[in-house]
């Protein structure tokens, strides 16, 4: 009984510790985030924490508190076992055979470009009469984003983004150019690197490689007026993905004007570097092409995804292992046989987590995203959201919304916190669910939009 008691009093005073200094770093992230209902019940865990320990250790001579603190440090550490142990379900590999591809001009981004150029609207409306009345009423009355007219407008702010889209527009041509007529003999893996370091160093997190298959590509351009209906044809064989992270800081101001101000700011930076790795490429005698905002023929998840960069989420963005869907995207594609890239892990959680967290479906302002299954469009099974609807909240207030990306539990700072956090989800189902179980409690399952 006694080496109980004084195996007990050690295990107490580890316990006091250990989840003092966790919970207390847990209070100083949230305050740092802003989180205040997080801190407050950081606060009350810490003060319940050292209560629980001590009241065992002071109480220690009762038998009955013997029992209790034994039982539960051996539930303690089975419930420590089972997080640990690695399992994840299996997730269904996607049929990608029978994918019909996509056509640039169905986005909604293509059909805004009818309220500026109302001549290519008849065009595309005679083959898709069926959505005309919802454009002409909710998309093309609309104001454009950074116009007047939008609940968000701020004749300062707003042009800040305008003027990054401007700036992107402006710089299309940097996507393109010719190959040195001298062509160079490479080491394709020397290359691979030089392409990597030039990402990591104009300021991407990730960076990855993948052969192009037919779902890839666009098979129409519909974005700019002066190409729409443009078949896209290309030779280029290989696809270099590029991975940029927005600040959280902006993010969880959604959808308020920060958060279409840094993704625009991301899509510069983006777009910066695949064209400067277009005309690395290009100085070596082979063709590249950088694809950016307003300026892709390539569809930019796809392509991440085969890259192994991570997963198609629930809210019908990338999710990255890391950074989640907090990211923007950029390519460039070239005919030079590069090697390509696995992913980094089996990255299945990521799949098995959208299907039990649901946050941004149970947040999205306009119900665009979807609360059950995958559902089947274009050939095969997988997350798609509400184009429609979704776009026409943007329009409403004058910002690309984000509130999904906001409220979705990875959104958080890349810190040594939150990283034990996407670790322990990244182990089994079971974590998972209790992850969604603490965000909620932590975060509030309802967040308050703002509007």
């Amino acid at each position: 009984m006694i080496e109980l008691n004084i195996l007990l009093i050690i295990l107490n005073s580890l316990a006091l510790t250990v989840g003092s200094v966790l919970i207390f770093l847990f209070f100083i992230v949230s305050i740092k985030e802003k989180e205040f209902r997080a801190a407050l019940i950081a606060f009350v865990l810490f003060s319940l924490n050292a209560f629980v320990w001590s009241s065992f250790t002071i109480l220690r001579e009762h038998s009955v508190i013997v029992f209790v603190n034994s039982a539960l440090f051996i539930s303690m550490f089975l419930f420590s076992l089972v997080s640990l142990i690695k399992f994840i379900p299996k997730q269904a590999v996607r049929d990608k055979s029978h994918i019909v591809p996509y056509d640039e001009r169905d986005h909604m981004f293509s059909r805004n470009i009818f309220r500026d150029h109302p001549e290519i609207a008849p065009k595309y409306y005679v083959a898709n009469p069926e959505k005309e009345e919802f454009d002409k009423a909710n998309i093309l009355s609309r104001p454009n984003l950074g116009e007047p007219g939008a609940l968000y407008y701020d004749k300062y702010r707003s042009a800040i983004f305008e003027a990054a889209f401007t700036n992107i527009e402006r710089t299309r041509n940097g996507s393109l150019g010719e190959a040195n007529p001298q062509k160079h003999e490479v080491d394709v893996n020397k290359m691979a690197l030089g392409i990597k370091e030039i990402a990591r160093l104009y300021g991407a997190v990730d960076v990855g490689i993948t052969q192009i298959k037919p779902y890839h590509l666009y098979t129409y351009e519909g974005r700019r007026h002066e190409t729409w209906g443009n078949k896209i044809v290309s030779d280029h064989t290989h696809a270099i993905v590029v991975v940029v992270a927005m600040d959280t800081k902006m993010v969880q101001q959604a959808p308020k004007l920060p958060i279409v101000i840094e993704s625009s700011r991301k899509y510069v930076a983006s777009g910066y570097i695949v064209d400067l790795i277009a005309e690395y490429i290009r100085y070596f005698g082979y063709d590249a092409r950088g694809h950016k905002d307003g300026f892709y023929q390539t569809i930019c998840v796809p392509l991440a995804i085969d890259a192994g960069l991570g997963r198609l989420g629930r809210l019908g963005i990338l999710m990255h292992p890391v950074y989640g869907p907090c990211i923007r995207l950029a390519v460039t594609t070239t005919n030079l046989p590069l090697p390509v890239t696995n992913e980094k892990g089996n990255l299945d959680f990521i799949d098995q987590f959208c299907k039990v967290c649901k946050k941004c479906a149970e947040n999205c302002p306009t119900q665009s995203i979807v609360k059950g299954d995958e559902e089947t469009s274009r050939g095969f099974s997988h997350w798609s959201i509400n184009q429609e609807k979704c776009y026409a909240f943007w329009k409403k207030i004058g910002t690309d919304c984000g509130f999904c990306i906001k409220v979705c539990p990875y959104a958080k700072p890349n810190t040594f916190i939150h990283n034990m956090i996407r670790f322990y989800i990244s182990r089994n189902s079971f974590n998972q669910h209790l992850a969604v179980f603490m965000d909620s409690l932590f975060y509030g399952r309802k967040v308050k939009i703002g509007l």
